[in-house]
């Protein structure tokens, strides 16, 4: 998402080859606990067209990367019912099956189809929901993670994350000349979509909290500037482009105003940028070195990244500017800072021993735990419900993205078959549902 401090001058990194494809999902840990789950194939014999996307796969594999729950293996079901009155709940009891999903797909039109579908309480008997969601072939993927959503928000109470999206970047190497490109994926690898090209280096995007823009910093004609992009049309702006260091954009919660790392004045500081007016305020005044600005999700302060104690550490500012107040005290290494989506909680990247961690420290009491045992994890974004965080890691000599669950029990590595991917950004909500 930003790039630690120390590598904020220099810009670049040496990114191996990468060729552009979807991210494969392997879960590396486990929880113990999960939720048994049986999601049974959805019923597709009524269609006079043959639907695009096994939807109940689709359900299952959104379930089980959550951490939360355990899909009965499709081999190990011992029925395949389509219907309530087919469900004999004692035979799944056995089974030590809590929820049951059962469903169809059936064709309502040339290229358009329905998905009906019933989450059962296995214990209770009873059906909990059931939804009939009109669907085309190209968004049938996207309105089987919008159940996947209804599901995992009626068994835990926490709002689903599986419709959403991630942004990062590649880079793609011919010979001495690399490509540069910003990717928007589904949340879980999938449509993969190239956003801009570069011969020149792009880092730190960063979601407008609609979900429909993204600001990021392209080395264009060899110089940093910052970009806001609409992801759908793809028109884009170069919004700041001052001499020097314009770096690590963040958008302000209602999406008006950007804070950004701009050195125009000497030294790194932190200011913000309204998109509207154009207008620039200075937050920061110091002689070290102030960048990786990101909002609390109230608007009314901003946490960076600074080594005016000596060390990279994490401050928190208010936005009309003041006194800093220091966050971190554990370790010599403490940057990259991203809010929980509720503010209680910080990811951020920590650093001992010559690895580079991701922890989450708790605002309220100061706790901090690590999350992550790599040897160089960077860039936390959280999921916007704050049940996973996507960071970049390294697997052999190849930058991959992977996350953990925010109590750190469940991890998953999400990687290309060749080449490197880093800076992730995880969307937020899709306001269009």
């Amino acid at each position: 998402m930003k790039k630690p401090i120390l590598l904020l001058a220099a810009c670049f990194l040496a990114w191996p080859l990468l060729a552009p494809a979807a991210l494969t999902i392997e879960i590396t840990q486990g929880v113990e606990g999960a939720l048994p789950i049986a999601v049974v194939p959805f019923d597709e014999s009524n269609n006079a067209y043959q639907p695009p996307q096994d939807v109940a796969r689709i359900i299952a594999d959104d379930l089980r990367r959550s951490g939360r729950f355990a899909p009965v293996d499709e081999q190990n079901l011992i029925a395949r019912p389509v219907q309530a009155a087919q469900i004999r709940f004692k035979d799944w009891r056995t089974l030590g099956v809590g929820s049951l999903v059962i469903g169809r797909v059936e064709t309502t039109g040339e290229g358009s189809f329905r998905i009906q579908f019933q989450l059962f309480d296995v214990f209770r008997g009873r059906q909990l929901i059931g939804f009939s969601v009109p669907t085309t072939r190209t968004r049938m993927r996207y309105d089987a993670h919008r159940i996947s959503d209804l599901i995992y928000e009626k068994l835990t109470g926490q709002r689903g994350a599986f419709a959403t999206r991630i942004a990062y970047v590649t880079v793609e190497k011919k010979g001495k000349k690399r490509s540069y490109h910003l990717q928007v994926a589904d949340a879980d690898g999938y449509n993969p979509q190239t956003i801009l090209r570069s011969t020149q280096p792009l880092m730190s995007p960063a979601w407008s909290p609609d979900g429909q823009r993204l600001a990021y910093v392209s080395f264009e004609k060899r110089r940093a500037s910052i970009f806001v992009q609409d992801v759908g049309s793809g028109k884009r702006e170069r919004v700041l482009a001052f001499a020097g260091i314009n770096g690590a954009p963040a958008w302000s919660p209602d999406g008006r105003r950007l804070a950004v790392t701009l050195s125009r004045d000497g030294n790194p500081e932190i200011y913000i940028y309204t998109l509207a007016t154009r207008k620039l305020q200075r937050v920061t005044r110091s002689t070290a070195i102030d960048t990786e600005p990101v909002w609390s999700p109230d608007g009314a302060s901003l946490v960076f990244t600074s080594d005016r104690g000596g060390s990279p550490q994490l401050y928190r500012v208010p936005v009309s500017g003041g006194r800093a107040r220091r966050l971190t005290f554990e370790g010599n290494y403490n940057a990259s800072a991203d809010f929980s989506p509720d503010g209680k909680h910080l990811a951020l990247v920590h650093g001992a021993g010559g690895k580079y961690r991701i922890g989450l420290l708790d605002l309220d009491s100061g706790r901090f735990r690590l999350l992550t045992d790599g040897r160089l994890d960077e860039s936390p974004s959280f999921a916007p419900n704050g049940s996973m965080i996507i960071y970049a890691t390294a697997a052999g000599k190849r930058g991959v993205l992977a996350a953990v669950s925010s109590d750190g029990r469940f991890k998953q590595r999400l990687s290309l078959q060749t080449g490197d991917v880093r800076e992730p950004a995880w969307s937020p909500f899709d306001r269009r549902q």
